[in-house]
């Protein structure tokens, strides 16, 4: 075992007697260690529960001989953050989280990593630091929240956002939006849509990353606690044959990964995500297969933010086996793809699949919602490189309008609230990519507060920045280059006619290369917002979003 080099031999007595005082005895030293990555805080609800199920957690892998230690990692609300600054820290918690997760494993020489892990970075954080740890892991995920409810309607927290928009133009009262606010969160777990937490809670799951079935427990449901204490045993026989997820990861298994999200109408995030955990496994993945897969998977689930029902309902209807069952059955998955436990997903799928009957949450192939999947990939004179638009989001495969042009998400939320954004329009914030920011922050608010305005169908959105999963419209993101290295996007001028056609593939403003070859010309880069800590340390290595917004590995 690994941390033989930690707890045998003569000279290890010094770190055999700190061990005996946290509770480690002789018949101890002879089991695996295993570090438990906990992200539990106690200042947002997603992964308020945590610190209990790291208890089942323990008391699992104990049962099935480990010995495991706790220890915490950061987690950053995006719910609590949104739409302030504290939203550049979002993204850059993914690297922090995947960095601790490396190092607690290589200072303590652990046998085995597990992450608990709730909000939306924690997930991939936590994943990519299991994966560049190389021994055997997981992550599990702490589960969605239940709905809230208000006048016989589900409440998820997108609901709220959407709410602040609805009183700013009048369609709801002061008291209206409060009752919502105080409705809308009735306890511990994840934003409970296909939001971004349970987009890649669902991800992992078809990569083989964490057990087929677990992650679509709710936070608070019964069964959640005996399945953490099983994955414990899951981990434990995973260190018995030393399988690491590299052992496992491939390039069919990250092609799951994406068929899941596209059927389900996922976040955008999970490009970013997905993208940066391929790097970390060594597995070859593109823009180009977000697009390509997408194109050949259909929508088979409704669910919100763009279709009816919440994260609970899909776990009541049969959850993610139901899902992976239904695309297994099509074709659509690679079934022979290993897991952590050794077996394939299609063995999985079978073992974990329940089917509710009369269940209106998940559709077979031949009834799918949408013929193609919720993810495109856009290009043109406005991202040469590439930008993500969730198609399942919207009905419109065409747009064209003049450009309303902001430099933050501040200005352009100032001008949606004031009624100041007309049908038509196409809202382009820049300077807010993974350098600009830094920090790539999500779009929700503004994205929210022009859907709860009724202008959802009838405005256009583009930005550097990313977007929240509970983005729904005609809302385009990561664009590449950003705006901070003197892409495309920083060029636009108010009034420009810009075009999106989805059909094609396009993203372009209107205008002859002689005009942006003199606009780029003139255009003057801007000082960085940060010179000094962390974000100054991340804007200078991050990648650009089409590679995933990882940070640079130094050159050989």
């Amino acid at each position: 075992m690994r941390s033989d080099r930690i707890k045998k031999g003569l000279q290890q007595a010094p770190a055999r007697a700190m061990l005996r005082a946290v509770g480690v005895g002789d018949e101890d030293f002879q089991r695996p260690f295993v570090g438990v990555v906990n992200t539990f805080t106690d200042g947002m609800p997603c992964n308020y529960h945590l610190r209990q199920l790291a208890l089942d957690l323990k008391a699992g892998l104990k049962e099935a001989g480990v010995f495991p230690f706790e220890f915490g990692a950061p987690a950053i609300s995006d719910g609590i953050s949104m739409g302030t600054p504290g939203m550049r820290a979002s993204l850059v918690s993914r690297e922090v989280i995947a960095d601790s997760v490396e190092l607690v494993a290589q200072g303590y020489l652990y046998d085995g990593m597990v992450v608990l892990s709730a909000c939306d970075k924690t997930i991939p954080g936590g994943a990519m630091g299991v994966i560049r740890s190389g021994v055997p892991g997981m992550v599990l995920y702490g589960g969605t929240i239940a709905p809230g409810e208000w006048r016989g309607r589900k409440l998820t927290i997108v609901e709220v956002f959407e709410a602040v928009g609805q009183r700013a133009s009048g369609k709801i009262t002061d008291e209206e939006l409060l009752e919502i606010e105080r409705r809308a969160i009735p306890g511990p777990g994840a934003c409970g849509g296909q939001y971004t937490a349970n987009t890649m809670a669902m991800a992992l799951e078809a990569l083989g990353l964490s057990p087929v079935g677990y992650n679509a427990i709710p936070a608070v449901h019964p069964e959640k606690a005996k399945a953490t204490r099983e994955a414990g045993r899951i981990l434990a026989e995973a260190i018995e044959r030393d399988w690491k997820p590299k052992d496992f990861l491939t390039r069919r298994s990250f092609l799951n990964a994406i068929a899941a999200v596209a059927a389900t109408g996922g976040s955008t995030n999970a490009v970013l995500h997905l993208l940066a955990l391929a790097k970390e496994a060594g597995v070859e993945l593109s823009l180009d297969d977000f697009d390509q897969v997408s194109r050949n998977t259909p929508v088979i689930a409704d669910l919100r933010p763009w279709g009816t029902y919440t994260a609970w309902e899909l776990y009541e209807a049969g959850g993610t086996a139901l899902v992976f069952r239904n695309l297994l059955e099509a074709g659509l998955l690679y079934g022979e793809e290993k897991t952590l436990t050794g077996r394939t997903l299609a063995e999985e799928v079978e073992r974990a699949y329940r089917e509710t009957e009369g269940q209106q949450v998940v559709f077979p192939v031949e009834q799918a919602l949408k013929p193609h999947g919720g993810l495109v990939v856009l290009r043109g004179n406005l991202a040469p490189r590439g930008a993500v638009l969730k198609l399942a989001g919207t009905e419109r495969t065409y747009f064209e309008g003049p450009a309303r042009v902001f430099d933050s998400e501040e200005a352009a939320m100032e001008k949606v609230l004031k009624g100041e954004i007309r049908p038509g329009d196409v809202v382009v914030i820049r300077y807010v990519g993974p350098k600009g920011a830094p920090g790539m922050p999500e779009m929700l608010s503004v994205t929210s507060a022009i859907v709860g305005e009724g202008l959802g169908p009838e405005v256009a959105l583009l930005t550097d920045g990313r977007f929240s999963g509970g983005t729904r419209g005609l809302m385009i993101g990561h664009i590449a280059p950003e705006a901070f290295v003197g892409g495309p996007i920083a060029l636009l001028e108010e009034g420009d006619r810009v075009r999106i056609d989805v059909e094609n593939r396009l993203l372009e403003v209107l205008l002859s290369e002689e005009e942006l070859r003199k606009r780029q010309e003139r255009w003057q880069p801007r000082p960085p917002a940060f010179r000094h800590g962390l974000f100054a340390r991340y804007a200078a290595l991050v990648e650009q979003a089409d590679q995933g917004a990882v940070l640079k590995d130094p050159k050989a």
